[in-house]
């Protein structure tokens, strides 16, 4: 019986259930193939005792439609930078990666399947340039991968985001209020443009288009007439005015060094005040709502795709691969390619001309 092990690592993401799932039916209609899981990424198998479990049929009905992913992942360690305490009390990292393939050998793993974003898939080159069989799939709400069209969880994201303008434009006219609503996106703004188009908001606000706080203040003007009106504007994360920078801070957390990016729609708030708009500001920060409930349909069969792809992938021998979706095919591409740029959105693309022809502002 050859085993194939199935690791999510990074951010949870709608759809990843149902990539596990796929993995687990295409596997099955091999007979001599096992699906077995690593709980927490490649933690369960770095932990003592070892953290794995048996992917069957029974353990994968009918996950396809939740969120989240029943083998748990992490944002934190990895096998190249474990979490060592000092004898001083601090914190530092260790390889681990000769010690983990080595242990993999031991549980009879013929082949990795390691499902996540950027980080994640950089770890799965390193591994494959020391002798690990691994196959990459691309998971981020963000969309920001390159290498792929889309990535499963994006679509359910901006899902989320799109529902919350909408909800937040009866309160906001309701009360003739100016909301902001800070939606996830370190470095890529699909997730805000989309929504915003969606929603029909005032403004966008992107961290690949630095914003002039002068000419949010202007749009958001053509809004009111006698104190009447109301805004919405919707901004990612990293967004950032010009001149300036996204706000973030440094993770104290042990073994996720990451910057932390929070508290753009407050400075918006604080800036647009100090900017002379007189109507009352909110703020929403939709936060980790992005990332969880239920993946949309969309979701749901790309993820599918993915899942099935994967594990032929494995079939035919194509390590150190990614999937990739390049519309109308599901392919492989190599895992440099994969993490070799980011999708940006760029500022003269269609969907920003779009967002502008339908009078949405970037304050640009």
């Amino acid at each position: 019986m050859k085993r194939v092990l199935v690791a999510t690592g990074g951010g949870d993401c709608p759809g990843l259930n149902a990539v596990i799932r796929a993995v687990v039916k295409r596997a099955a209609q091999e007979k001599d193939w096992e699906v077995v899981g690593s709980i927490q990424s490649f933690d369960g198998i770095l932990k003592e005792p070892t953290e794995i479990k048996i992917l069957d049929d029974a353990a994968v009905k009918g996950i396809h439609y939740q969120g989240g992913t029943i083998i748990g992942t992490t944002t934190k360690g990895g096998p190249f930078a474990w979490p060592v305490k000092n004898k001083d009390g601090s914190w530092g990292s260790a390889d681990r990666s000769d010690e983990m393939i080595r242990k993999l050998q031991y549980l009879g793993i013929d082949a990795v399947i390691s499902i996540g974003g950027d980080g994640s898939q950089k770890i799965s080159q390193a591994l494959y340039e020391k002798g690990l069989n691994i196959i990459g799939v691309p998971k981020t709400i963000d969309n920001d991968l390159s290498a792929t069209d889309f990535t499963f969880g994006y679509q359910t994201a901006v899902q989320i985001c799109t529902e919350a303008v909408d909800k937040l434009k009866t309160t906001a006219a309701s009360h003739n209020r100016v909301f902001v609503l800070e939606a996830m996106g370190r470095d890529a703004g699909w997730i805000a443009l989309s929504a915003a188009i969606a929603g029909g908001a005032e403004a966008c606000l992107i961290p690949e288009i630095p914003y002039d706080i002068k000419k949010v203040k202007q749009k958001l003007d053509t809004r009111f007439l006698k104190g009447k009106g109301f805004g919405i504007i919707v901004v990612a994360e990293g967004a950032m005015p010009k001149g300036g920078t996204a706000l973030a801070e440094e993770s104290t957390e042990v073994g996720n060094p990451n910057l932390k990016l929070s508290g753009a729609a407050d400075r918006l708030a604080a800036e647009l005040k100090v900017a002379g708009v007189e109507a009352d500001i909110r703020t929403t920060v939709l936060g980790h709502l992005q990332r969880g409930g239920i993946p949309v349909a969309y979701d749901r069969v790309l993820a599918t795709q993915f899942g099935v792809k994967a594990f032929e992938m494995v079939l035919e021998g194509k390590f150190g691969q990614m999937v990739a979706y390049r519309h109308p095919q599901v392919v492989g591409v190599p895992l440099p390619e994969a993490i070799g740029q980011q999708n940006l959105v760029d500022p003269k693309a269609n969907l920003v001309q779009t967002a502008k022809g339908v009078g949405i502002a970037f304050g640009d």
